[in-house]
């Protein structure tokens, strides 16, 4: 959750390129990021993969106004619309891209390959037929900042359950990568996109965090306390003759810890979806 996914770069620097308030050259840029090099297979009157640009300029011409995404999970197709061929490969890659006004979609495929340290990284978006209809679950933004707000709360309560405020190296490691994106620069959207939008991916990328450090942390624990070893729950099972009894209750309350980290994660990518989609959504809408 806490980086940003290729098809949000895209669809948030595309849908800017697309009514000319960034330069060709300035969204590929953007779009590519750390990666070596993006290309598109599979477009329309082309027999080989071609450049972001061409790509971009190319769909434009087959009458594309907008880039909406999609980041779906097993057992929710989260901004999709079909058909079974895109959904299922959009479904492995667990993101897409869907162009409005064209019926067409974007699945990427990534391979690296370099020693760690230096990993040259290569995207290949593959084109594909979609169907135009409404996508799969996607919230407007003020549903989407609602259910953030209530969400950063359980995240926050869970934690705080947990005892991580100072959980070691795992949290302090994701803090830090988050302060690291921030202090970066905040422009995690392209011109053109509302503040609300803004707003709203900052807090679904912060309630990412909070899931990231409970998941790791939590599984942690579970892997301690298994071996009867080190953890303070592993610790406690393992003395006082009552362990088959404490046991059953650590597992019903990872059960539930689980339960409510998958609601939160939920949520997070269904405001992240709205964020990305709001500029598609307000020019639907006529507000811009």
């Amino acid at each position: 959750m806490l980086s940003e996914p290729r098809s949000g770069r895209l669809a948030a620097w595309g849908n800017a390129l697309l009514v000319g308030l960034v330069s060709p050259d300035d969204a590929v840029l953007a779009i590519v990021g750390d990666d070596a090099v993006h290309r598109v297979a599979g477009l329309p009157g082309e027999s080989a993969p071609v450049g972001l640009t061409l790509a971009l300029g190319r769909l434009r011409s087959l009458g594309a106004t907008g880039l909406r995404i999609a980041l779906p999970a097993p057992g929710h197709p989260l901004g999709l619309s079909g058909p079974p061929e895109f959904n299922a490969r959009a479904m492995d890659a667990e993101e897409a891209v869907i162009c409005h006004g064209a019926a067409f979609g974007l699945v990427p495929e990534v391979s690296s390959a370099g020693p760690a340290g230096d990993v040259h990284v290569e995207v290949v978006w593959h084109c594909l037929a979609v169907r135009e209809a409404p996508p799969a679950d996607v919230p407007s933004l003020g549903e989407a900042e609602r259910e953030l707000a209530e969400a950063l709360r359980e995240a926050t309560e869970m934690l705080t359950r947990l005892d991580l405020a100072a959980s070691g190296p795992v949290a302090e490691a994701a803090i830090d990568a988050y302060r690291a994106r921030a202090e970066r620069g905040r422009e995690v959207l392209a011109p053109g996109y509302p503040p609300r939008a803004v707003r709203v991916l900052e807090l679904a990328q912060r309630v990412g965090l909070l899931v990231d450090v409970a998941h790791e942390n939590g599984h942690g624990g579970v892997a301690g306390g298994a071996g009867g070893g080190g953890s303070a729950r592993g610790g406690a099972r393992g003395s006082g003759g009552g362990g088959a009894s404490t046991g059953a209750v650590s597992a019903s309350e990872m059960a539930a810890r689980g339960a409510v980290l998958r609601g939160v994660e939920r949520v997070a990518r269904r405001a992240q979806v709205a964020a990305y989609n709001s500029v598609v959504e307000e020019r639907e809408k006529g507000v811009r």
